[in-house]
């Protein structure tokens, strides 16, 4: 059975689901707290909402810190990413690999997973990610350095906020289009 908990944090309420196996999902915060909320009740239905065991607890205390600013890692937080297709954990892999104020394009991570022609099927694997955050996604940018394709609330703008909490772009630093 899938559960889940909304949390408050830097950028607005996130929400948190998990199985028995670990965390299945994380919900960047919507327009409001209710919104995430119900999010989570249309996808998990509302007698899912519960308090987080130890493990989800501490993944939420490393979430909220990494978005107060300080340089959490979440690499051993885990996950249930149970239906996910073998080439998404792949990229996924790759990508906890990347520490908070830091970076890598899709390239990379393509090239890394060794199918360096796939820069594509990795921007799409990571607009499919379930765990935002957990898996940092935001830290994946464009081979300019842009910032493309962030599919959480806010877009782009959500995704540069969470970059500057960490480091990786200055706070007054333009995206480049």
């Amino acid at each position: 059975m899938t559960e889940f908990a909304l949390f408050d944090t830097a950028i607005g309420t996130c929400g948190v689901a998990w199985t028995e196996h670990g965390i299945s999902n994380v919900l960047l915060p919507g327009r409001s707290a209710e919104q995430t909320r119900n999010l989570l009740v249309h996808k998990y239905g509302a007698a899912a909402e519960a308090p987080p065991p130890a493990a989800v607890a501490s993944a939420v205390v490393g979430i909220v810190r990494l978005l107060d600013g300080e340089p959490e890692g979440l690499g051993d937080v885990p996950l249930d990413l149970d239906g996910v297709p073998e080439f998404n954990r792949q990229v996924y892999a790759v990508a906890r690999t990347i520490p908070p104020g830091a970076t890598l394009c899709y390239g990379d991570i393509a090239a890394r997973i060794g199918q360096p022609g796939a820069a594509r099927a990795v921007g799409r694997a990571m607009g499919d990610n379930p765990c935002p955050i957990v898996i940092p996604c935001h830290r994946v940018l464009a081979a300019d350095g842009s910032l493309h394709g962030f599919s959480g609330y806010g877009g782009i703008a959500t995704k540069r906020r969470m970059l500057q909490i960490e480091g990786a772009l200055a706070p007054d630093e333009p995206t480049l289009f």
